[in-house]
C-alpha cells in the first residue's frame, strides 16, 4: 500500500478512519523554517467540520501533537512527526454494513485486494486520513513562503452541482476571506445558492458533488521537471490522490479542446517592469511542464459522496446475494467540497515545494 507522497520533501501518512488517531511523517524538510505551531493548528481547523446542519455531525477537535522535528518552533531537518487523536468514535454506526459492500465506496476492492478491509469506516480510504495531508501542507506552506514570500495560493469552491460561480481567475479576494465564508466562496450570492442547494439535497437524502479552482499567484519560473516530472503531472497526482476527486484540469483544461490554436495561444510581451510575460493563460502559467511565471491554474472536481440515505442494491458478501439496504446511521457531509478547499491548497503547498526543492538541488549539482 502506498503512503507516501514527494521524492525530497516525503510526506507519509498514516491512521484509519476509527483507530487511535491519524497523522504525518515528513521526512526531507529543510533546517531552520521557524513554524508557530499555532498555524499549523489554524490551518487544520479549517479542515474541521463545524457544528453547521450542512456538516458531518462528526465533530472532531483535531487537536495537534508534534512528536519530533521541531526544536523552540523551528525545524530541526529531522524528521517531522504530527500526530491528530480521533475521540469522537461510534464503530456501532458500521455494524449493519458489515455484511455489505456499500456502493462507490471502498470496501469491495480493499477486500479484494488485500483479503481483509476495516470493518468500521473506511479505513485509510476514508476523509479522515486528509486531516494528515493538512498537518503537512501547513509545514509546506512555511517552508515554502520561507523561500518564496511573494507566492499565494488562493482556493475556493466554484462549483456544486449546477450552481457556478463565474468568477475570473485574477480575483481579489484574500484566502482568509475565503475561509470566512461558510461554503468556501467569497462570492455571498453565489454562497446563498450554494446553501438552497444542498439543503434540498439534504432533505433528500442525497449528496452532491462540484469542482474547487486553485490559483497560485506569483509562482517561481522554472518549476516542473520534463518529461514526466512535469509540473501538470505532479500536481494531477497529488489532486488525483484526495478521496473523491474525479479529475484535474489545468489552465482552461477542457474547454481548450473546443479552441482554434490562434485563440488557444498565449502570445509573448515585455512589461514595464523588463519581464517577458503572456497576454493571456489559458496554459494555466505552465509550458513544457515548467511554470513561466504567469499564475498557475488548475481546477479539481469531486464526486458526490457516496454515502446517501436512499434504497440501494449491493451484494451481501455471505449469502452472494444481489440485496438491497437504506443506512438508517453515519455521520456524512451531503457535499464534501467546502471542507476540501483547505485540503487541495495543502497538496498544492507540499507539490509545488517538492519541485522547488529539486529545482533548487539540479542548480547545487549544476554548479559544482
Amino acid at each position: 500500500m502506498s503512503n507516501t507522497f514527494g521524492s525530497l520533501f516525503k510526506v507519509t501518512t498514516f491512521g484509519e478512519s476509527h483507530s487511535p488517531g491519524v497523522g504525518c511523517v515528513i521526512d526531507g524538510c529543510p533546517a531552520g523554517i521557524t513554524i508557530d505551531p499555532e498555524e499549523i493548528q489554524n490551518f487544520v481547523n479549517f479542515r474541521r467540520a463545524n457544528t453547521s446542519q450542512y456538516s458531518t455531525s462528526r465533530i472532531e477537535n483535531d487537536e495537534c501533537e508534534i512528536l519530533s522535528g521541531f526544536e523552540n518552533n523551528v525545524t530541526l531537518g529531522s524528521p517531522i512527526c504530527i500526530f491528530v487523536r480521533n475521540k469522537n468514535i461510534k464503530k456501532n454506526d458500521y455494524d449493519e454494513l458489515s455484511q455489505i459492500y456499500r456502493p462507490n465506496h471502498a470496501d469491495f476492492t480493499y477486500e479484494k485486494k488485500y483479503g481483509v478491509s476495516a470493518t468500521s469506516g473506511g479505513g485509510r480510504a476514508s476523509a479522515r486520513e486528509t486531516v494528515a495531508r493538512v498537518l503537512a501542507g501547513s509545514v509546506a506552506k512555511k517552508c515554502f513562503e520561507h523561500f518564496s514570500k511573494e507566492t499565494k495560493i488562493l482556493t475556493f469552491v466554484q462549483q456544486i452541482h449546477d450552481i457556478h460561480w463565474n468568477h475570473k481567475d485574477e480575483i481579489s479576494y484574500s484566502q482568509k476571506e475565503i475561509y470566512d465564508s461558510e461554503f468556501r466562496c467569497p462570492d455571498k450570492v453565489t454562497n446563498l445558492k450554494f446553501q438552497e442547494k444542498i439543503s434540498v439535497a439534504k432533505n433528500n437524502g442525497d449528496s452532491l458533488g462540484g469542482s474547487i479552482r486553485c490559483l497560485i499567484q506569483n509562482p517561481p519560473l522554472g518549476l516542473g521537471d520534463p518529461v514526466f516530472h512535469k509540473l501538470e503531472a505532479l500536481l494531477s497526482q497529488a489532486m488525483m490522490s484526495i478521496p473523491s476527486v474525479k479529475y484535474f484540469e489545468s489552465g482552461t483544461g477542457i474547454q481548450s479542446t473546443y479552441l482554434l490554436g490562434s485563440e488557444n495561444n498565449d502570445p509573448f510581451y515585455v512589461d514595464e517592469n523588463g519581464s517577458v510575460k503572456t497576454q493571456t493563460n489559458h496554459s494555466g502559467g505552465i509550458q513544457g511542464g515548467i511554470s513561466n511565471g504567469m499564475p498557475i491554474t488548475f481546477t479539481v472536481g469531486f464526486k458526490p459522496v457516496s454515502t446517501i440515505f436512499k434504497k440501494q442494491n449491493t451484494v451481501n458478501k455471505v449469502t452472494k446475494t444481489t440485496t438491497e439496504f437504506q443506512p438508517t446511521s453515519g455521520r456524512h457531509d451531503v457535499c464534501v467540497l467546502p471542507r476540501a478547499v483547505p485540503i487541495v491548497e495543502a497538496m498544492a503547498w507540499i507539490a509545488l515545494l517538492n519541485c522547488y526543492l529539486s529545482q533548487k538541488t539540479a542548480f547545487f549539482h549544476h554548479d559544482l
